[in-house]
């Protein structure tokens, strides 16, 4: 018989059971550790409100993914800040970086002036994550040269993909424009599915390669053939769409393997066209690209709290 204040003399106490470790488990919370380098989004193509907002979105997601993250977005065409004291609209990926590394050593001084022993810091002042899919040499060699005029210390990551987290955009994109069933365990068709898919890509061999990669995932979600082909070089969408064609595929869609800022609109509407085309939408904002920013600025730093993974599309 248990009294007010517990269970009787002799009787077992119920002791809460511990947290077990494995797959089920809810992980922990993760923050960014104090004074991290910044994540600064390298975002390619002319600046503008829409291009702005999409990388706004994107370094959301990876601050809702890593509390306290100190996440920027630095334009490769944006406007240059020689006074690093205050922002123009769209600031030069050059001068974030610099901008970063003054406020760093702000940090550092006001310390020092209140009294505390703080050694000089090390590791980099950023991360610098380019906002691309896929492997384009020629922005990817403009990005580089920025970070080497800014004369910070910063490391500089790979692009995205290939990954599986950017099939699964290209589905629900597909998905979305109605090309596509959103999910194959479902038993409802799609009048207008497509039965062929040509994943379109900039920066020559290298990317359509990569894409490719990106596209047999695609094509094991959808269960129709995907190929790759290069938007900027002239009839070779069409000529892909016409191979599809040839091995059986009637009705085919093109799906952007690029985020947005780097995409020529004008370029993917008359290839649409050439190639008799439905098109569906770049992978944008979609949450995936934060969360894949984020992975390759942890894992550059080692703090990597859980690398994202693939899923189905429900």
């Amino acid at each position: 018989m248990s009294s007010p204040t517990g269970p009787a003399s002799g009787l077992p106490v119920r002791m809460p059971r511990p947290r077990q470790p494995g797959r089920h488990r809810r992980p922990e919370p993760v923050a960014a550790p104090e004074g991290a380098p910044a994540l600064v989004l390298a975002v390619p193509g002319a600046p503008s409100t829409t291009t702005r907002g999409l990388a706004e979105e994107v370094v959301s997601i990876a601050r809702s993914e890593l509390p306290g993250l100190d996440a920027r977005i630095g334009y490769v065409d944006g406007e240059e800040d020689a006074t690093v004291t205050s922002f123009p609209e769209f600031p030069s990926l050059t001068s974030v970086l610099a901008h970063a590394a003054a406020e760093r050593t702000a940090r550092v001084e006001r310390a020092r002036a209140a009294g505390a022993e703080v050694a000089e810091p090390e590791g980099p002042v950023a991360v610098v994550v380019p906002l691309l899919a896929g492997p384009d040499s020629a922005l990817m060699r403009r990005i580089r040269q920025a970070v080497m005029e800014s004369r910070v210390a910063a490391e500089l990551t790979d692009v995205l993909g290939p990954h599986p987290l950017l099939a699964e955009a290209l589905h629900v994109r597909l998905s979305e424009a109605g090309l596509a069933r959103a999910d194959r365990a479902r038993l409802f068709t799609v009048a207008t599915a497509a039965d062929g898919i040509v994943l379109a890509t900039v920066g020559g061999d290298e990317a359509v390669q990569a894409a490719g990669i990106t596209g047999m995932l695609l094509a094991a979600r959808l269960a129709v053939p995907v190929m790759a082909a290069a938007l900027d070089e002239e009839g070779a969408i069409a000529a892909t769409a016409e191979q599809l064609r040839g091995s059986g595929s009637a009705q085919l869609a093109l799906a952007p393997y690029l985020i947005g800022p780097e995409l020529d609109a004008a370029l993917l509407d008359a290839a649409a066209k050439e190639a008799g085309c439905s098109v569906a939408e770049p992978l944008g904002s979609y949450p995936a690209i934060g969360k894949l920013a984020l992975a390759k600025y942890t894992t550059t730093l080692g703090i990597t709290p859980q690398q994202p993974s693939g899923a189905p599309v429900h």
